[in-house]
């Protein structure tokens, strides 16, 4: 993701904002939203400030949904800086007095983040999502195998909530955990491998790839329901045993068929037609589907 990437604008002002490949989220400097919402000419004692106030008055520590992360500053170099992703956001700005609050939420929902409304109807989600493929020229086949992997990776989610697995830190390391196990490498690797960068890892694998990751996932719950895995510890155990089936499964396949299932290949265009897209760039980008639930 280029520096220009990672840079958007309300209003004209500029928010910085870095996505977190493990959980594919848009992570906002809450200091650059902070300095919108309240023309503060120190925003970093706005926010300290604020945060003993709903401390005080809510019993809420604030920096619970917040993460540091390192933006590059007007200096040119790289600090931890307080961010949230838009469910974060939305939470604090419920603590900003500020005429522009209402506005910053419907701009937060034009940058990307449709699932806030997914909640309510999921079948929209879903419409979208199968839209999208169709458009970038996937087949039905495809797209099929996609949605089934989907439900199976979506009832596997509902189960860990059930079950005591709640930060998105905490989804992210037992996503990656199954991943690494049938696959023998991280998510980020993967990605590497295929050349993406802000991309969903899902949207471009191979219909192989998404068939093997929906038994590794399949597998992971069943084992989980079957001891009644709760924590992060008893389900990590359970993610390594579903992956370990899947993984099975793929090194009995690549003997029979001298063929690696897990590979490079991907969805993306060409890359002077990359080139061609970027150069006209909005600084958005419209390879998130936004129906993976980490």
């Amino acid at each position: 993701m280029t520096e220009e990437e990672s840079l958007i604008a309300f209003e004209n002002t500029p928010i910085r904002r870095h996505f977190d490949d493990a959980t594919e989220t848009w992570y906002f400097s809450i200091i650059d939203v902070v300095a919108v919402l309240t023309e503060s000419s120190n925003p970093r004692d706005y926010w300290f400030k604020m945060k003993v106030r709903v401390k005080s008055e809510d019993g809420f520590q604030l920096s619970t949904i917040c993460r540091q992360l390192k933006l590059k500053s007007s200096d040119g170099k790289k600090y931890a800086t307080d961010c949230a992703n838009v469910q974060g956001l939305f939470r604090i700005i419920q603590s900003i007095p500020s005429p522009k609050a209402e506005p910053f939420k419907q701009w937060l929902a034009k940058v990307g983040y449709e699932r806030i409304q997914d909640m309510t109807d999921p079948v929209r989600s879903l419409d979208r999502a199968r839209d999208y493929w169709q458009q970038h020229g996937r087949s039905e086949k495809w797209i099929q195998q996609r949605m089934m992997g989907q439900e199976t990776r979506n009832k596997l989610t509902d189960y860990w909530k059930q079950h005591d697995i709640t930060k998105e830190d905490e989804y992210a390391i037992l996503t990656n955990i199954i991943h690494q196990e049938w696959t023998g490498v991280s998510v980020k690797m993967h990605k590497n491998m295929k050349g993406l960068k802000t991309q969903n890892l899902r949207d471009h694998m191979s219909e192989a790839e998404l068939i093997f990751t929906a038994l590794a996932e399949l597998s992971t719950r069943q084992i989980a329901e079957s001891v009644d895995a709760t924590g992060m510890v008893e389900n990590a155990d359970a993610g390594k045993k579903g992956g370990n089936i899947a993984k099975g499964a793929r090194l009995e396949l690549e003997q029979k068929t001298g063929k690696s299932v897990v590979s490079g290949e991907n969805f993306l265009p060409p890359a002077k037609q990359q080139k061609k897209i970027t150069n006209k760039g909005s600084g958005s980008s419209s390879e998130e589907c936004g129906v993976d639930r980490a």
